[in-house]
């Protein structure tokens, strides 16, 4: 399976709009972070996590040009956005999207979207098909998807481990149960928002006290803002097997 990091920013993305701090001034590409989402792929099935504002740039720029499924960690704008751009898979797939998250997920996506959902459709509107999903294991295809259950501040959210690779975003807070579902996994992306605590996200040193109880044999830091610093100036501090994720970055498993 080959993973890439579409997007690795925070709900702003870096660099935001009219600052001028160190990181959104940097010229490292890796500083440059488009909103949070990872493409899975296989030899027969793409599978994608959460379709932020920057899901068409995202697509274009990966030159993705075939779409199973989309998984949606949880209801938020910066990752369910721009759901409207999937009829161009549509078009060209000659089918409807393949939708999988919580009922209050996909409830919160009829409100959002109300004319992909309406009962008397506009012509040439997204076409889609929605599938509950809770924590048990579920298949794509060949693929099987283990549902990841994590809090972001007060709000259940999912993230998700498939073969090898666990993605865990959004988050302040899992119980020792659920991360016994991803523990010794070979690649593991979590959130890291920033060096001092937050309300509803982990934090630089919270993200490395959970992988150090996962034990992945990688860890990589997403959905970074521009809080952090420079990329350059802070991942030489890192523990060796822990990097910050950039954008377009890829791994095979």
């Amino acid at each position: 399976m080959k993973i890439t990091f579409l997007g690795t920013g925070t709900s702003q993305g870096v660099p935001v709009i009219a600052c001028t701090c160190p990181t959104c001034l940097s010229e490292d590409p890796k500083d440059k972070r488009l909103r949070s989402s990872v493409l899975l792929e296989d030899d027969k099935t793409n599978i994608l996590i959460d379709t932020g504002p920057d899901f068409r740039q995202q697509m274009l720029r990966t030159r993705v040009d075939h779409l199973d499924a989309i998984l949606y960690t949880h209801e938020h704008r910066d990752h369910v956005a721009g759901l409207d751009d999937v009829r161009a898979y549509n078009y060209i797939q000659k089918k409807p999207m393949e939708l999988y998250g919580e009922e209050r997920v996909l409830r919160a996506l009829h409100h959002s979207f109300p004319y992909i959902f309406a009962e008397r459709k506009y012509p040439g509107i997204p076409q889609v098909n929605y599938h509950k999903i809770g924590l048990d294991p579920f298949k794509i295809n060949s693929t099987v998807i283990i549902p990841i259950r994590a809090l972001h501040y007060r709000l259940p959210v999912l993230g998700y481990r498939v073969g090898d690779f666990a993605y865990l975003t959004d988050t302040n807070s899992i119980s020792p149960e659920e991360l016994n579902k991803i523990r010794g996994v070979g690649h593991f992306a979590i959130c890291a928002l920033r060096k001092k605590e937050h309300i509803s996200h982990y934090n630089l040193e919270q993200a490395l006290a959970v992988i150090r109880e996962v034990g992945p044999g990688q860890a990589y830091l997403t959905h970074v803002s521009h809080m952090m610093e420079p990329t350059a100036i802070l991942e030489p501090e890192l523990p060796e097997n822990v990097r910050f994720a950039f954008d377009m970055q890829s791994i095979e498993i």
